[in-house]
């Protein structure tokens, strides 16, 4: 996961939809410059309106309108915006115009539902032309619900190419994990997890694609979890996924303080001092009346301005290495490593024990970890389905990115590298500007970051516990927005309390990669999937599935539907469950050597909690 910022998450990507802010989909209000003259309520509203949840809804109903949708996105044109409106403008050539092509009207077998994404009952063009739609109590056809549901979706799959670039992109820290595992064994558990990584995302497309439709969006993980198990997954799911944005923000207040106080420092500590746990206030300070913002839909601009700060950050470090020494005093005081030859090695360096390969290999997992959004940008798309393009694209390009700085940070500094890699610039003449450089621009894409993810984050939290267990009003009213002032602050200190604590970067970078990111990457994925491919599989042909009322006529129910759908697919189901349960012990392991190492540290370096001894030297 990059370390610093996450322009998926911005624009509204990764915003849940809270109290009122939900109940406008698809209506005037949300989309001024669409035609609608009606508050158009969702085929079926329930609960609070912040999420669609109603256990009543079965998976055939998910499953039949999910395969509508992906039938009519295939004549949805995507030729005038990314990478093909380029190549398309190059070529001088306009795209094909197809008309969308309508849905079954009358009741069908779960078999033929299935098939309905290569096979329609009425001819190309006939949703449009169509005069006999049935209407809502506002008055409202179903080709104008779905239209105004599909106006919210406008990504390609090269803007997701992009997106999941910005997201998952940031290597700062593979040069560290590179350095505890050698260039052999780096370089193969970098590839298997990447390896591992590409497959997760393409079961969390498959199901996605299987489930959301204009009728019931999808808008993230939790919903998916919903589908698939139930409430109780939904909750766990948000839950754990605003716990890793908060301690995201702990990580951030922790690499930013450590930067300031260097800065500061000066050439030789001759500049000045702050105390690194002063430094972690002012941080947290910017960051709480930053926060107080609460919407995220104009700063888009400011996410890509981030981008390419961390670009010239990496590659900086790249050139940078090569012409100045280690940061031997940062690597002294966080790792307890004297100053000595730089040494690499082809395989598991010595020395170490199996705590610290296990944490640099929880910071390799961290790298990794953009499934947690996948979900929220296959909602923006037009054409869900076109996912895997951009996915693939991105992945190859990641890892290739990952291992070249890697590799070529650690072939200049050996066991010296720090993390993160340009705080392992020395304070020395010349390379201090090199380090203040890394320093200034990681500050300014920090603090984006942080009201990034502590945005959502406390919405996240919000919307799954305060307002669906405990009833609290939405974040729109007058008390909610009065609740929102007092809850930044809160989250803001109490991550404040977790980076004092803990001033060890690597550490708890390894414990945030094995509690939440090796869950969304690796962990539930695979689970989801045996349950969607269970209940999808179930489903006999002489079971009827009427659409116009939702209702599916099952044969029969319990354990024994179960069985059956899993032996549809055994040996697959059964991989998947094992890799599952495999991901979970490693998340075990993770968060065991993660504990072990802060322990550890805390015993033979100087660092203690709420130091003021900057760790970065």
């Amino acid at each position: 996961m990059a370390g610093i910022v996450s322009a998926a998450n911005l624009g509204g990507v990764a915003d849940p939809r809270l109290g009122d802010e939900a109940d406008i989909i698809g209506t005037e209000k949300e989309h001024p410059n669409i035609d609608i003259h009606h508050d158009i309520e969702p085929p079926i509203l329930y609960g609070t309106g912040s999420v669609y949840l109603d256990s009543n809804i079965t998976f055939e109903n998910y499953h039949y309108w999910a395969n509508r949708s992906r039938e009519v996105e295939k004549h949805i044109r995507t030729d005038t915006a990314g990478f093909a409106a380029i190549g398309n403008l190059l070529l001088n050539r306009k795209g094909k115009q197809e008309e969308p092509a309508a849905e079954p009207t009358e009741p069908v077998s779960v078999a033929e539902k299935s098939e309905f994404d290569t096979k329609t009952t009425n001819a190309p063009g006939a949703e449009t032309a169509r005069t006999d739609e049935s209407t809502d109590r506002w008055g409202v056809s179903e080709t104008e619900w779905e239209q105004a549901q599909r106006a919210a979706r406008t990504a390609t799959w090269g803007s997701i190419f992009y997106l999941i670039t910005t997201d998952i992109l940031g290597p700062t820290n593979v040069p560290y994990a590179i350095s505890r595992m050698g260039y052999g064994p780096g370089f193969a558990l970098y590839t298997v997890f990447g390896l591992m990584a590409c497959y997760s995302g393409l079961q969390l497309w498959r199901m996605f694609t299987g489930l959301d439709s204009t009728r019931f969006p999808m808008r993230n993980y939790g919903d998916l979890a919903f589908r698939v198990f139930g409430n109780w997954a939904r909750i766990g799911v948000n839950v754990l996924q605003s716990f890793q944005f908060f301690l995201n923000v702990s990580l951030l207040i922790e690499s930013n303080g450590q930067g300031l106080a260097q800065m500061v420092a000066g050439v030789n500590n001759t500049g000045g001092f702050l105390c690194f746990i002063a430094a972690e206030v002012i941080f947290m300070v910017i960051g709480f009346v930053l926060g107080q913002i609460r919407t995220l839909q104009r700063l888009s601009w400011l996410a890509n301005l981030a981008i390419w700060g961390n670009v010239i950050v990496i590659i900086m470090t790249m050139v940078v290495v090569y012409k100045y020494p280690p940061n031997y005093d940062a690597v002294k005081t966080s790792y307890g490593i004297e100053k000595g030859p730089i040494v690499t090695s082809a395989t598991w360096p010595t020395g170490l024990d199996l705590n610290d390969k296990v944490t640099a290999m929880m910071n390799a997992v961290f790298a990794y970890g953009g499934a947690t959004l996948f979900n929220e940008l296959m909602a923006e798309m037009r054409r869900p389905f076109d996912f895997w393009k951009g996915f693939i694209c991105a992945e190859l390009f990641i890892y290739v990115c990952y291992l070249v700085n890697g590799m070529v940070v650690y072939a200049a500094q050996g066991q010296f590298v720090y993390n993160p890699a340009y705080e392992g610039i020395p304070n020395t003449p010349g390379a201090y500007r090199f380090q203040t450089l890394g320093n200034a621009l990681s500050f300014v894409t920090g603090a984006i970051a942080a009201l990034l993810y502590g945005n959502i984050g406390i919405k996240i939290l919000y919307s799954s516990v305060l307002r669906d267990v405990f009833h609290f009003p939405p974040l729109d009213s007058k008390l909610g927005k009065w609740l929102w002032v007092g809850l930044v602050p809160v989250y803001w200190i109490l991550a404040f309390v977790i980076a004092g604590a803990i001033p060890q970067i690597s550490n708890l970078t390894s414990f945030v990669g094995a509690a939440c990111i090796l869950q969304f990457s690796y962990t539930f994925p695979p689970l989801l999937l045996v349950g969607y491919h269970v209940q999808k599989d179930a489903m006999l042909p002489e079971e009827q599935f009427d659409p116009r009322t939702g209702q599916a006529q099952r044969v029969d129910h319990g354990i024994r539907r179960w069985i059956r759908g899993y032996k549809k697919k055994f040996w697959w189901n059964t991989f998947d469950l094992v890799y599952s349960l495999a991901a979970l012990a490693l998340a075990g392991l993770g968060i065991w050597a993660s504990v072990v190492s802060m322990n550890k540290t805390f015993e033979t370096t100087k660092l203690t909690p709420f130091t003021c001894t900057n760790p970065a030297g």
